[in-house]
């Protein structure tokens, strides 16, 4: 959106990097958004995001009521208009049972390899890795004024069974 000369002494506007605000008196206020993005040698006209999405809605249409013309028209009524090859009906049962079967599968894998690799509850690798620190492990270098925040560690599990469990 280009602003004009007149529309710059009747009313205010306000230009950011990403879009034009605009408060004329002869007109109402327009926000435009600007796309860095868009190539188009002029500012009218599609974006191209907008025509991409508009090709595969149509497209997506197109292949489902496809799709439910081959797997309900009965195949007298295909022939009748000059369609004789077509592939088998049984595809069209097969390949989303198969598919609903792979993602329930996968899904069933990754949360029993979650399970398998999370150590129990009673093992001391929930609480200790090779990154724990104690508090104990630095040494004291130096006057305590000199530090004024301690190093970072972990606490213990048995100050924490005492502040919670008292």
């Amino acid at each position: 959106m280009r602003i004009g000369k007149e529309e710059m002494e009747d009313g205010h506007w306000v230009n950011s990097p990403r879009r034009i605000l605009s408060f004329s008196k002869k007109r109402r206020a327009t926000v435009s958004f600007l796309d860095p993005d868009d190539k188009a040698s002029s500012g009218f006209g599609p974006k191209t995001t907008e025509v991409y999405g508009f090709v595969g809605c149509i497209t997506t249409v197109a292949a489902t009521g496809l799709f439910l013309v081959w797997a309900y028209v009965p195949e007298r009524c295909l022939h009748s208009i000059g369609i004789y090859y077509y592939p088998s009906r049984y595809w069209a049962l097969a390949v989303p049972a198969y598919s609903i079967v792979a993602i329930v599968l996968a899904l069933s894998f990754y949360i029993g390899l979650n399970f398998m690799s999370t150590p129990s509850s009673t093992s001391l690798n929930t609480m200790f890795d090779e990154f724990s620190r104690e508090p104990s492990d630095f040494a004291l270098e130096g006057d305590e004024d000199e530090r004024p925040i301690e190093p970072i560690s972990d606490i213990g599990i048995h100050e924490i069974n005492a502040v919670m469990f008292k």
